[in-house]
């Protein structure tokens, strides 16, 4: 059995955020960037455990971006993943990174395909569903447990007011939450592997983007807090009308 994995590259969450062009671009200039903790922390260690159980055969990681993301793509290989794929192009619209990477698992057959629930850059959440779209595959989300047996998974995901256990056959596409894995370090074995293992970089199929950025904007970000007596409702009520904001 093979297992994709999609990774993003996203800034550390210690990132001081700015930019530039006019708030059109996100400013990279002295960012450290990472893989994406639930695709890293959840999917990526996950399938690695499945591959150690003796359930899968082999684990893939695919990236869609440019050449300065190869160092993430290592550091999953580090971490014990087998081999990677480049699509070389950038990977800023949703759509456009699905249709890339349901393309390319088309071509090669994979069996599961995990993801994380979102990257915490975008928290756009729709990569996972659009690719099981794309490949008339099954999609079960936010999985906090997930197990094989055979050709068939065992998953469980949060729903509202609780959690479901539902089962699946194979091939299918999971997006996995906190509960999935734990965070795992690189050892310096798997460190010095990572050199050689192969690195596939794979030309954009031409599929079109559906969005472009207008502008970027920083959050207002934290205000003080009005503390309020508790006998005094009316001035709270107050401040509910007046003041309050829905977000």
């Amino acid at each position: 059995m093979k297992i994709l994995i999609p990774i993003s590259n996203v800034p550390d969450t210690t990132t001081k955020i700015s930019f530039t062009k006019g708030d059109t671009e996100f400013n990279a200039e002295g960012v450290q960037f990472i893989i994406n903790p639930y695709d890293e922390w959840y999917a990526l260690v996950r399938a690695l455990e499945l591959k150690e159980a003796g359930k899968a055969e082999k684990v893939t990681v695919i990236h869609v971006g440019l050449a300065d993301s190869d160092a993430i793509i290592r550091k999953a290989f580090a971490l014990g993943v087998d081999d990677g794929v480049r699509i070389d192009s950038d990977g800023s619209d949703a759509y456009f990174v699905a249709q890339q990477i349901s393309n390319y698992a088309k071509e090669n057959n994979y069996d599961l395909i995990l993801t994380g629930k979102e990257t915490i850059s975008y928290n756009g959440s729709s990569v996972g569903g659009i690719v099981a779209g794309f490949l008339d595959l099954p999609f079960v989300s936010l999985a906090t447990k997930f197990d094989l047996e055979g050709n068939k998974a065992k998953i469980e995901h949060d729903i509202d007011g609780g959690t479901q256990i539902v089962e699946c056959e194979l091939p299918l596409v999971v997006s996995c939450s906190k509960g999935m894995a734990e965070q795992r370090i690189p050892n310096m074995k798997g460190i010095m592997s990572a050199r050689t293992k192969p690195l596939t970089v794979v030309a954009p199929s031409n599929n079109e983007k559906l969005t472009n950025v207008k502008s970027f904007s920083l959050s207002a970000g934290r205000t003080t807090c009005k503390m309020i007596d508790e006998n005094n409702i009316d001035e709270l009520v107050n401040l509910l009308h007046t003041e309050a904001k829905v977000i």
